[in-house]
């Protein structure tokens, strides 16, 4: 398949980061450079599972850090400054930032695609502003800087795939923080991208199913076969082929927002759990908190699956173990509670746990009530309105309003975590 640039769509679109967010706030809010200082964000950090969220880039260039390091893998250094994550203050710099943002596009061309992350498709007001598009980037740069302290990267395209891909792989290595990608520039730029991973698009799992085809760079899927790209990974295989030509025909004011495929929730404990009792009360609790997500989405589970994380004390090859089960359709938080306590009885041979996570699929979008035959159907539509009862008391007056007993045990972490904000509630979302 050729693909004629004359005949695509050109537009003018800015992919707009902030460098290293989280990190870039605090030094900020301390006074310090956040080019010049090593600092880190880090949950937990008086505990000994605590986790870096961001580090400023001088602490990743001397350090080694990255947002996945863990607080006994950071080195000690005596100027390292090391502060909690206030994730109310991150929100609000990133209102504050994308406001700036909403003055220069109509509200349907601003797209916020993370806290830390947005696309601006400037292609009808760039030149109310500036004499081109790259000045009011520029033009943009000094005002972030000059009303947040703060540095961005930006990247300019003729779609938002160019416009990312030159601030991921460019931009970010240029003092200015500026680059320009346009379709012109694909042989020389995009075809020279050698890792896949560094596309937009591809994750690991990705890359090794594109490896296992005999593509390892983006010049090799864009040459690749195009009937053999659709034969073997579908609509996926055509969408890779056309990106690795540059080719995103999207637009930012076309928003499209999909169902959910399925509903989860994650976390990493703050210590190791070996006694069972301990480990069940999370596993209620999580149960729980996603099959709220699920009535408030109007949807059912089909399929239950549970993910445990052991240890590096536990030793042994194995680091886990994740299961599924299929099950009759509901969003019954006592039914999901049990299947999932039901996996994680017959797999888990009393190691240490660090990790649980807990995923609901194959969900049916419908308002009407799935009964069975294993259970009494007065008693399922008592537990179906004491399950709305409880979510509307939460919804009302938050999440610790009305929690189990064991919730206030020394292995719950429901309270505590219902504090947090952001990726780091644990998925709450649903019930605050």
């Amino acid at each position: 398949m050729k693909f004629d640039y004359q005949k695509e769509p050109r537009r003018v679109v800015f992919c707009i980061d902030v460098r290293s967010f989280y990190a870039s706030v605090e030094c900020v809010a301390k006074g310090y450079d956040p080019l010049n200082t090593m600092l880190v964000v880090m949950s937990h950090a008086e505990n000994t599972g605590g986790l870096v969220l961001a580090s400023s880039p001088k602490a990743k260039e001397i350090l080694g850090i990255t947002n996945v390091t863990r607080k006994y893998e950071v080195p000690n250094h005596p100027e390292l400054v090391v502060v909690p994550p206030r994730m109310n203050e991150y929100i609000k710099e990133n209102m504050k930032i994308n406001k700036i943002y909403a003055e220069y596009v109509a509200e349907e061309d601003l797209h916020i695609y993370s806290i830390d992350e947005s696309f601006l498709d400037v292609t009808a007001s760039w030149r109310l502003f500036e004499r081109s598009p790259a000045a009011l980037a520029q033009s943009i740069q000094r005002r972030i800087k000059a009303e947040t302290g703060l540095s961005i990267t930006i990247g300019i395209g003729d779609n938002p795939l160019l416009a990312k891909l030159a601030m991921d792989i460019e931009a970010k290595q240029q003092p200015n923080g500026l680059a320009e990608w346009h379709y012109e520039d694909v042989p020389e730029k995009v075809w020279r991208i050698e890792a896949l991973t560094d596309m937009w698009g591809i994750g690991r799992r990705m890359a090794k199913r594109l490896n296992y085809l005999g593509i390892r760079s983006v010049y090799d899927l864009a040459h690749a076969d195009y009937s053999s790209l659709k034969r073997n990974l579908g609509i996926i295989g055509e969408q890779l082929y056309a990106h690795a030509h540059g080719i995103d025909r999207s637009r930012l004011a076309e928003k499209y927002i999909p169902e959910e495929r399925s509903y989860n929730n994650s976390q990493i404990l703050m210590r190791d759990y070996l006694r069972q009792d301990e480990i069940e009360v999370v596993i209620r609790e999580m149960a729980d908190q996603v099959a709220a997500r699920l009535r408030k989405a109007h949807c059912q589970t089909e399929c239950v699956q549970l993910s445990i994380g052991f240890s590096k004390k536990a030793g042994g090859s194995a680091a886990g173990f994740s299961r599924q089960m299929k099950v009759p359709l509901t969003n019954s938080s006592r039914l999901l509670t049990e299947y999932c306590l039901t996996i994680f009885r017959e797999h888990w041979r009393g190691e240490e746990i660090r990790h649980i996570g807990i995923t609901y699929s194959k969900l049916n979008y419908n308002t009407y009530v799935q009964l069975d035959l294993f259970h009494e159907p007065a008693e399922q539509l008592k537990e179906l309105k004491l399950d709305q009862l409880i979510d509307d008391i939460r919804q009302r007056f938050g999440y610790v309003a009305l929690v189990h007993a064991s919730s206030v045990t020394a292995g719950g972490t429901a309270i505590s975590r219902a504090s947090l904000v952001g990726g780091h509630a644990g998925g709450l979302e649903g019930l605050e």
